[in-house]
């Protein structure tokens, strides 16, 4: 049975994407961002493992309230091999998949192939916040992410024109 080691769960936020999201926090990260706000959440042994198909159960519990799901942590891409699978059913399910990770998108494209799960995750992903958590850059009035270094990506747009485009729907 395929798992995640999962942090934490929201059933709906508003402040992980646009409109009301499920939001999956991952453990595991080895950013050690300064300023984190997800500090315990970089342990890849906090929380606890649960199948995947029990987090799809509660996502679906959520529809037609919710208009996607947000990956979160913790560092999705340490998880993305079982990340990637799950992220396809929400897909399967309607819902957009947005993600925050602390590479930058362009570290993923060069390693894609290089880590297990990775063109999978970013297959199934719409949109990417990018970039580590940058406590110098931060601020409460940046939409969708915590510091001005982060980029929201639309992914798609990005791989079609092999280069980063701008997710502009906010």
């Amino acid at each position: 049975m395929t798992k995640l080691q999962v942090a934490g769960f929201l059933d709906n936020s508003l402040s992980n994407g646009p409109g009301i999201r499920a939001v999956l926090f991952v453990a595991g990260c080895n950013h050690n961002c300064i300023g984190c706000h997800n500090k315990a959440m970089q342990d890849f042994g906090y929380g606890e493992e649960v199948p995947i198909v029990h987090i799809l159960d509660r996502i679906k519990n959520n529809v037609p309230v919710i208009r996607g799901v947000t990956l979160s942590g913790g560092e999705p891409f340490e998880q993305a091999e079982n990340l990637g699978k799950l992220a396809r059913f929400i897909k399967n399910e309607g819902l957009d998949v947005w993600c925050y990770t602390g590479y930058t998108y362009e570290y993923i494209i060069d390693y894609l192939d290089k880590f297990k799960g990775w063109r999978d995750l970013l297959n199934n992903i719409d949109v990417l916040v990018d970039g580590k958590f940058e406590e110098d850059k931060a601020s409460e009035n940046l939409k969708y992410k915590g510091s001005s270094n982060q980029r929201i990506i639309d992914v798609k747009a990005s791989i079609l024109s092999q280069e980063v485009m701008l997710f502009e729907n906010i």
